[in-house]
């Protein structure tokens, strides 16, 4: 009956899906949440698109990518400029001559590079051999300290000494006035949410919502030629390898009596006593006047099965179960494995639409 089965509604589903179809081929999609987007769902609430499963900036150096997306949505010229606040102090996200300015009262982008150069070399640091060094190392001690330590133990759910090094090489670090947090040539926010562009990408092409894979695989797999897996990679062989580690996110959102919460989009709180690590204030993701606004707190946790997988922990034992899974699934003729779970990947939105894109030219 199909050429495809998609598990999964998020955006390498909606990707492939869209693909499929414009070629001539008939694609069911399902999803066991009881909406499709994934985890850029976004919800109206007074008005207000809510990013329910956490901010979703989209940005991006690959012009292929970005007018793909323009196919199916107006994106406004939001910016990523988030705050930290630590216990009341505020600074400026990415570090920049702000940051080191309020930190230290440096005024030029020479007195800050002297000042974390003293600190790194105080700190005895030749070769970063985890994420403390690494951060230190970077930004000197101070910054470390307040704006990295507590935020970062909260997120991993481990100290900085037990992380690897690479985690924190996405950190920008810039000695400029320059508050944008992405170096990406293209950023923005699809104005109406994200679950209105994957509306649109779905458009004509049969969905099914609050179906579990796993429920209906024998089923549906003798329906379809093929089947697109975007789902846990472990989860699809039973966990008989073990089961690879995530980080998962709770969210708390309310809707306040206030046109104005904190005056940003994103706000981190980097002390450990703070229970969340940061508050979103959604409306201003499209530059909102609505008169109430909409805030989630976000809590960071270890991810336990029944939970929602967020993050992967790429680090060196989940890295080689990983490979073991990939050998099982480079086994299954049937299936394809992709996006964020199916690959077992921190993945930007970007990184899977184009990872979705290069599966519907491998197999399409």
């Amino acid at each position: 009956m199909y050429d495809y089965l998609i598990v999964g509604a998020g955006l390498f589903g909606a990707v492939f899906a869209r693909e499929a179809t414009d070629k001539g081929k008939k694609v069911l999609v399902i999803d066991k949440r009881d909406h499709i987007a994934g985890n850029v769902f976004t919800r109206e609430i007074e008005g207000i698109n809510v990013h329910e499963y956490g901010a979703h900036i989209f940005h991006t150096n690959n012009r292929e990518v970005w007018e793909y997306v323009n196919k199916f949505a107006e994106f406004n010229r939001f910016t990523n400029a988030p705050v930290a606040n630590y216990k009341g102090e505020l600074y400026s996200l990415p570090f920049n001559m702000y940051t080191f300015n309020k930190m230290w009262g440096v005024v030029t982008p020479e007195e800050a590079k002297a000042k974390i150069e003293e600190q790194r070399k105080a700190a005895g640091i030749t070769e970063p051999k985890n994420l403390e060094e690494q951060a230190i190392s970077l930004v000197g001690t101070d910054i470390y300290e307040k704006l990295i330590k507590g935020y970062t133990k909260k997120q991993w759910g481990r100290p900085c000494s037990e992380l690897p090094a690479f985690i924190i090489k996405r950190l920008p670090v810039r000695y400029t006035f320059d508050n944008n947090y992405f170096n990406a040539l293209f950023q923005g926010i699809p104005m109406g949410g994200y679950t209105k562009m994957v509306e649109n990408m779905l458009k004509g092409i049969e969905v099914r919502t609050g179906v579990d894979y796993f429920d209906v695989k024998d089923e549906l797999e003798a329906q379809a030629q093929k089947v697109i897996y975007t789902g846990p990679i472990d989860a699809y062989f039973d966990y008989k390898l073990g089961t690879l580690e995530y980080r998962s996110v709770r969210f708390e959102t309310e809707v306040l009596d206030t046109d104005n919460f904190q005056g940003n989009a994103a706000v981190n709180f980097t002390d450990e006593e703070t229970p969340w690590t940061r508050i979103i204030e959604h409306k201003f993701f499209e530059f909102g006047e609505q008169p109430k606004t909409v805030i989630s707190r976000e809590y960071s946790s270890e991810w336990e099965k029944g939970d929602e997988p967020y993050y992967p922990v790429n680090d060196e034992k989940n890295g080689k179960l990983y490979e073991e899974y990939k050998k099982l699934a480079d086994a299954e003729e049937k299936v394809v494995f992709g996006g964020r779970l199916g690959e077992y990947k921190y993945y930007d939105m970007d990184k899977v639409i184009e990872s979705a894109l290069e599966a519907a030219k491998k197999y399409l």
